[in-house]
């Protein structure tokens, strides 16, 4: 990643970022010393990144979602995140581009990586996403997306498949776009 003994983001890294993310080298090499100061060994290991984001819904239980988001951005499937997954994380979820962030929720939602969506595997992730939104937000939901169940029978619906039929990336995208009610039921938005 960088040059260990100075501690510096190597040049390699640093154009790639800048490459992949229009991020400025400045902002960059800010993010990275801040980095560096929270994680001196370059890594965040999945409990501390759930620890990390479970102090932004203090009144939930965002566990089993943060550790999914944490699987979509350890791309090389070492069990922790370095730098360069950070700022890819951060820049897919920030990134006012709603298509980068859809590819982002799509990798989200296909857990077992096979490049397609089952039913079961929308069923975990909105399971996961419910344990997050507080009870008493829970019970002003409609009635049609009540529970985990519920939300993902209506979401399979706008995409009609059937119950063992799947979703590709492509068809996932172009539904979401389409259609906002699809992109508010794969998310949840704590309320101010």
């Amino acid at each position: 990643m960088g040059n260990a003994k100075s501690g510096a983001l190597s040049k390699e890294v640093l154009e790639d970022l800048k490459t992949s993310t229009r991020y400025s080298e400045e902002e960059l090499c800010r993010w990275y010393e801040s980095f560096q100061r929270q994680c001196p060994d370059g890594r965040i290991s999945r409990s501390e990144f759930e620890k990390i984001y479970g102090t932004f819904f203090p009144n939930s239980d965002p566990q089993g979602y943060a550790r999914h988001v944490f699987r979509s951005f350890d791309t090389n499937d070492d069990g922790t995140l370095d730098f360069r997954e950070y700022i890819i994380a951060l820049h897919l979820t920030s990134s006012g581009k709603t298509h980068l962030k859809l590819e982002w929720a799509f990798s989200l939602f296909d857990v077992d990586r096979n490049g397609e969506v089952s039913k079961s595997e929308v069923l975990e992730i909105i399971t996961a996403i419910f344990k997050m939104i507080p009870a008493e937000e829970q019970k002003l939901l409609p009635e049609d997306e009540n529970n985990p169940q519920k939300r993902t029978d209506k979401l399979w619906a706008y995409f009609k498949k059937g119950e063992n039929d799947k979703i590709a990336e492509a068809e996932f995208i172009d539904g979401v776009m389409k259609n906002d009610a699809i992109m508010r039921l794969i998310q949840y938005e704590p309320k101010k």
